[in-house]
């Protein structure tokens, strides 16, 4: 896959973390990996206004990459699993973010995650932040597949008509 899930299924998106359409949002770009089409992965470069102190990655910042990375990694797995053409509306239900080292923020980070509990409309993901080869955050999180009359609902229904 070349496009990244955002670009492919939600190229409208606003999102702060991931929306392609937001010029002033991280706007990651996630992929299926080249070896494991299970684990979703992702190359971001912060800027200096994403430091937290000199040379460090501000935590805010390190759980919406790992937020937003872990709701595309639910939504192209409940696609996936359901055989549908597109991603369900999905929103996080809960996360949890462990801070295991200080993130450098003068080179790039590197995002895993992957499903390992799911049903027809509810995934459970872990993921990882690294940076330099060295794992500096994970999560944990639960994410959503949300109906008609939720606030998220059609969120990306734009792009996908």
């Amino acid at each position: 896959m070349s496009q990244s899930l955002q670009d492919q299924y939600g190229p409208d998106g606003i999102c702060f973390g991931c929306g392609p359409a937001n010029p002033k949002g991280l706007r990651i770009k996630s992929r299926p990996s080249p070896t494991d089409p299970n684990e979703i992965v992702c190359d971001w470069t912060p800027e200096r206004h994403h430091e937290a102190f000199d040379g460090f990655l501000n935590g805010g910042i390190i759980g919406t990459l790992l937020d937003c990375h872990c709701n595309w990694t639910a939504a192209y797995h409940l696609m996936r699993q359901a055989g549908a053409s597109h991603v369900p509306f999905t929103v996080t239900a809960d996360y949890a973010i462990k801070m295991r080292k200080p993130t450098p923020a003068r080179e790039p980070v590197h995002l895993s995650a992957r499903v390992v509990e799911s049903t027809d409309t509810r995934a459970v993901v872990e993921g990882e932040l690294s940076a330099g080869g060295r794992v500096t955050a994970t999560c944990r999180g639960t994410f959503v597949a949300v109906g008609e009359g939720h606030p998220a609902y059609d969120r990306w229904i734009a792009s996908q008509k």
